[in-house]
């Protein structure tokens, strides 16, 4: 490596005028010996003695993600870009603005680069359909979408193009999880690949039912359970609304998110909860009114009261709407 070579006492004062005028590679480390500094330049400087010396190459990854993208974007939208993008596993998944779309690749590399994972897919819908998945595009990176992702202490396997999965949620199950008691039967109506029932059950003494209609989601579900060596635990394949009419058993809580949908199940859970169960409802919303409402209503049907014991906003998925949770205790009157 093409090195200028200082006496140990000049070495400081000589690196900080090639930096300065920009002669020093920065992928090399400084080599200092006995008497002398080895400087690694891009070119001759002159003035200084240049030398031909083994230097360590130094790992360059950039500090930020805003450094991989300076010149290609303004920094209003690095910034936009930032709060745009999730992490599952060895996956990253972005949202990228119609106005960027043609930058999606530069975008993609970029990504990639900074965070060293495998492969950088874009949203190209909103979740849709009965079994709630998005379509995706690769933009960088290898196209596997078979990932593991892990989350307070679970592992919890997927593929991101047949099933949905909210790495945002991961405080709201740990949440839910620390207010579970031993001893609880729990259903979780929409339990996609498992992460509400992994995390509640390798923290608590529970026995938990996990329904969803996407088969793909059962089958990870499955394969979860077993990865985490968890017993108590079961996944069933099919519409909540009929497969609980098999149902031998009421639930001390009942887990529904499905936020665009939940309150069409509201009676099902209602019919299903323990006098004194919990429900954990979410619903999309600008507030707490809606919901409120719609678990009253679904409660007198069976002649049973709700009291309301915590409600919070677990994400913005909109300007001016939530996702919201609405924690309730159900009682016979």
């Amino acid at each position: 490596m093409k090195s200028v070579k200082v006496p140990l006492k000049k070495l400081n004062d000589v690196r900080i005028e090639l930096m300065k005028k920009k002669l020093m590679r920065m992928d090399y480390r400084i080599k200092a010996e006995a008497d002398y500094g080895y400087i690694p330049v891009k070119d001759d400087v002159e003035g200084y003695e240049i030398v031909d010396i083994e230097l360590e190459e130094l790992n360059t990854h950039p500090h930020n993600f805003s450094e991989l993208l300076e010149g290609e974007l303004t920094d209003e939208e690095i910034e936009d870009l930032k709060t745009s993008f999730d992490t599952i596993g060895d996956i990253i998944i972005l949202e990228i603005p119609d106005n960027l779309e043609s930058k999606k690749n530069i975008i993609g590399k970029a990504t990639l680069d900074f965070t060293k994972r495998k492969a950088i897919y874009m949203k190209k819908s909103a979740v849709h359909g009965t079994i709630r998945i998005r379509d995706l595009e690769l933009i960088a990176g290898k196209d596997d979408p078979v990932t593991i992702h892990k989350e307070h202490g679970a592992r919890l396997k997927l593929n991101v193009k047949e099933v949905y999965f909210s790495p945002r949620l991961a405080t709201e199950r740990k949440r839910v999880s620390d207010s579970v008691s031993d001893g609880e039967n729990i259903l979780d109506m929409f339990c996609g690949i498992g992460p509400f029932p992994i995390v509640i059950a390798r923290n608590n003494d529970v026995n938990i039912t996990g329904v969803d209609i996407n088969e793909n989601a059962i089958k990870y579900f499955e394969e979860n359970i077993r990865l985490n060596k968890l017993k108590n635990v079961d996944a069933i394949c099919g519409d909540v609304g009929e497969v609980s009419k098999s149902f031998k058993t009421k639930f001390d809580r009942i887990i529904m998110n499905l936020p665009g949908l939940a309150y069409d199940f509201l009676d099902v859970a209602m019919h299903l909860i323990e006098d004194g169960g919990t429900i954990n409802y979410y619903e999309f919303s600008d507030g707490y009114e809606q919901g409120k409402k719609r678990l009253v209503e679904a409660a007198s049907k069976e002649n049973k009261n709700v009291e309301i014991i915590n409600t919070r906003k677990v994400k913005s998925t909109s300007p001016g709407e939530w996702h919201v949770a609405i924690d309730a205790k159900i009682t016979s009157k």
